[in-house]
């Protein structure tokens, strides 16, 4: 963690929604003018959000040399396709406006898809660089057992992400009390192989110790992957024999280069 404690820029102390439906997290860099390297971003968000509004995912390319493009979008797996078409349409409206004006390298987190671009091509390379960090303000009853639980709970669903036929997503839920399930997620951008999936996935849960330790519920957030575990239904189908319970207020930390 030594590295990730180095490249901390920001950790912002602010309650967080999880309800919101805005954006989770962005990140921009590589600053440009050249106006074709700009119709190559809208050529390649285009094609994102026509593309993966069908699969739920997407890669697509416009232009050579130092105006090209590479872009990579992609829904959570377990989500409608209207739910997914939307925040792939949300995703490519902000993200080379309001989120990465004049940015050559641009990715924005929602809590239904993700979408990036880049001048480097980055498709099939796992990337841990940027990641963002939501835990819940609220400590769990008897927190070393609770993280215990945590942690074989996520372990099913990093199996089942990594496991063939699943397109790269995992879920699982363990019931810690009678009244308490801890629900969990993970997931991996559809270009990594199964090996690089699991790596990617396993330097997220590393994330844990440092700041979902006895939080109620967590994820981290990369390029290519993400962890999640929350004590109340989150994904679909939701879990009908649960009432879905207040979300409660989340800090974010954002770590980057």
């Amino acid at each position: 963690m030594a590295l990730f404690q180095r490249l901390l820029l920001l950790s912002l102390l602010l309650p967080l929604s999880a309800a919101a439906a805005d954006s989770i997290a962005q990140y921009c860099s590589k600053s440009f003018k050249s106006k074709q390297t700009q119709a190559n971003i809208d050529h390649v968000l285009a094609d994102l959000v026509a593309s993966a509004s069908v699969g739920g995912f997407a890669t697509a390319s416009s232009g050579k040399g130092a105006s090209g493009i590479y872009g990579l979008a992609q829904c959570r797996g377990d989500v409608s396709a209207e739910d997914c078409s939307t925040c792939l349409a949300d995703a490519a409206k902000k993200l080379p406006t309001t989120a990465c004006p004049s940015q050559a390298d641009g990715r924005i987190w929602y809590d239904y898809c993700f979408m990036r671009y880049d001048n480097e091509n980055f498709v099939g390379q796992s990337d841990t660089s940027v990641a963002t960090i939501l835990y819940n303000v609220e400590n769990a009853t008897d927190p070393q057992n609770f993280d215990k639980k945590v942690g074989v709970v996520m372990r099913r669903a990093r199996a089942d992400a990594v496991a063939p036929g699943n397109n790269a997503l995992g879920r699982a839920k363990l019931q810690f009390t009678p009244y308490i399930t801890i629900y969990a997620l993970a997931q991996c951008t559809r270009d990594l192989q199964q090996l690089t999936c699991a790596q990617c996935l396993s330097s997220a849960v590393e994330m844990f110790p440092d700041y979902c330790q006895h939080r109620k519920g967590c994820r981290v957030l990369y390029s290519s992957c993400m962890v999640r575990y929350e004590i109340y239904p989150f994904y679909f189908p939701l879990d009908s024999t649960k009432t879905t319970a207040a979300v409660g207020t989340y800090y974010k930390a954002t770590l980057h280069p």
